[in-house]
């Protein structure tokens, strides 16, 4: 005889039975998978380190020497007779290379040299006057030797004078000449060395 199903549906029963299974499956599947970590942020504070440098400062102890003003003074006036030579010196020694070279007339020669010895009368009237402040013995003593260079200088261009007058070849003069040229050199280093040991006192 042959078997006979009595439920018009058979799948019925098997459809949930399926969807119970896949429901289970997926839910294990799920429960299996490893939670994503959570990636926290990390913020970094980057840590400022100020370091503070130690200056040490030396302390120099400076000795000042207070000049007194008299005696700048005269240190400004020799300074100004320093320059005043020099020009006084360039002045003659042109004047004799002119005769010397035949540029000028024996009577404009004559009239240059006598130029140059009021010139040199001048110098060493400033030179005398008014010196250092009397009560600095020492400046006092260095500044007579000032003095008797600068008249030096004057009566060397006196005799330069003489020599161009002379009835020699020009010996005469240019022994004068040269005389004037180390006494105005003379003068001049005496100079500096009075103004260093002022200003190294």
């Amino acid at each position: 005889m042959e078997d006979f199903n009595s439920d018009p549906k058979p799948g019925r029963l098997v459809l949930p039975l399926v969807l119970i299974g896949m429901i289970a499956t997926t839910y294990t599947f799920v429960r299996s998978i490893d939670e994503e970590p959570v990636v926290e942020d990390v913020v970094i504070e980057e840590e400022v380190i100020e370091e503070e440098v130690a200056v040490e400062t030396e302390e120099t102890t400076t000795t000042t020497t207070t000049i007194p003003r008299e005696v700048l003074d005269y240190i400004e006036e020799l300074l100004s007779e320093k320059n005043a030579a020099d020009q006084l010196g360039q002045k003659v020694t042109e004047a004799n290379e002119r005769w010397d070279n035949k540029d000028v007339t024996y009577q404009e020669a004559q009239e240059e040299f006598k130029d140059n010895i009021s010139d040199a009368a001048q110098f060493s009237d400033t030179i005398a006057q008014p010196g250092p402040p009397d009560s600095n013995i020492t400046l006092v003593n260095a500044h007579d030797e000032l003095r008797t260079i600068a008249e030096n200088i004057f009566q060397d261009t006196e005799e330069i004078f003489e020599g161009l007058m002379a009835s020699d070849t020009g010996e005469r003069r240019s022994a004068a000449i040269e005389s004037f040229n180390t006494n105005i050199e003379l003068l001049k280093q005496k100079i500096d060395l009075i103004v260093s040991s002022i200003s190294n006192s």
